[in-house]
């Protein structure tokens, strides 16, 4: 096969079936009729020899040819992008829409500001936040479907960029009349409640009948490791007894039991302010922890994604 032979426009086509998933959905984003987007993907599984997408539950679903092809196509086709780019980001004048991933955690405390932020300096560019596990993040960020990961920084691939939007720190949150409210707030205090604990939509960890283990060796969240093993070894054992896939049940939860969260202090500071808990004092220095924004390397020279990325780190600089 030789460039020659190829039409480049076909890989747009491909592009935005990667991305939406469906023909109808690539039609309308390149301004194309169901029919013609068909045409096109026809003579392009002609050129390179594979189905490349094929109907599934989630709709066109990649083969492992388009699946192993679709880096290296986002490559080469922002590549071109970037070397006929002439004109700089206008964010006002600028019509664009980023996909961000992100858990309902960062989706309320970092992404407000930045909405705030481009109503006022760029409002006709739109944010999709999409929920994803770690495994999902990355795997969508190399298949370019979504422009960011909003996350806490650990062992981020070689092939990514981060930055720091935010620094966070753990807490904890009870009811306003619970029990500890109440006298001298100890570590040992602490374990005396069952605790409501956060397990990510897609976490690989799993509980070991509702315990948790006095070394903390037991993987949970972050807020909840942080909260084990925080302190020195004391042989302590704390009960778990209820898990939850994201934050939004925890306030409801607390306002009704004596049971006790470990969370993020900007998250905590929002469910105190809208619900009826209340912050304790901790009584061991709480560990700290950086909120990142993610992205991939080949977008190191999109003018609208760094753009962003400074907006990003702005607005939540002065919402701190």
């Amino acid at each position: 096969m030789t460039l020659r032979s190829v039409d480049l426009n076909l890989f747009r086509v491909f592009e935005a079936i990667m991305q939406h998933r469906s023909v109808s959905g690539a039609a309308g984003e390149l301004g194309l009729t169901p029919s013609a987007v068909s045409h096109a993907l026809a003579r392009l599984r002609k050129t390179l020899g594979d189905e490349l997408f094929v109907t599934g539950p989630g709709g066109m679903e990649p083969t492992p040819r388009a699946a192993d092809l679709a880096p290296d196509i986002r490559n080469g086709m922002q590549r071109l992008l970037d070397a006929v780019a002439a004109r700089p980001f206008i964010p006002r004048d600028a019509v664009r829409s980023f996909g961000i991933i992100a858990s309902d955690y960062p989706s309320c405390t970092i992404v407000p500001p930045l909405v705030a932020a481009l109503a006022a300096k760029a409002p006709n560019v739109t944010l999709r936040v999409f929920p994803g596990n770690r495994t999902d993040a990355v795997r969508f960020l190399d298949e370019g479907r979504v422009d960011l990961l909003l996350t806490w920084v650990d062992d981020i691939p070689e092939r990514m960029c981060s930055r720091v939007v935010m620094n966070d720190e753990e807490s904890i949150v009870v009811r306003t009349d619970h029990p500890l409210t109440r006298g001298v707030l100890t570590r040992e205090r602490l374990f005396e409640f069952p605790h409501v604990v956060v397990e990510l939509t897609g976490s690989e960890d799993r509980g070991m009948d509702g315990f948790i283990d006095e070394r903390g060796v037991v993987r949970r969240t972050w807020s909840e490791r942080l909260l084990i093993e925080t302190g020195p070894e004391s042989g302590l054992v704390g009960r778990i007894a209820i898990t939850v896939p994201n934050y939004a049940p925890v306030a409801p939860i607390l306002e009704q039991t004596n049971l006790i969260a470990s969370l993020p202090r900007s998250l905590a500071l929002q469910m105190s302010r809208q619900n009826s808990l209340v912050m304790l004092e901790l009584p061991y220095e709480p560990l700290r922890f950086p909120m990142a924004a993610v992205w991939h390397q080949r977008s190191a020279r999109d003018r609208g994604l760094l753009w962003l990325i400074d907006e990003l780190v702005e607005a939540n600089a002065a919402s701190l």
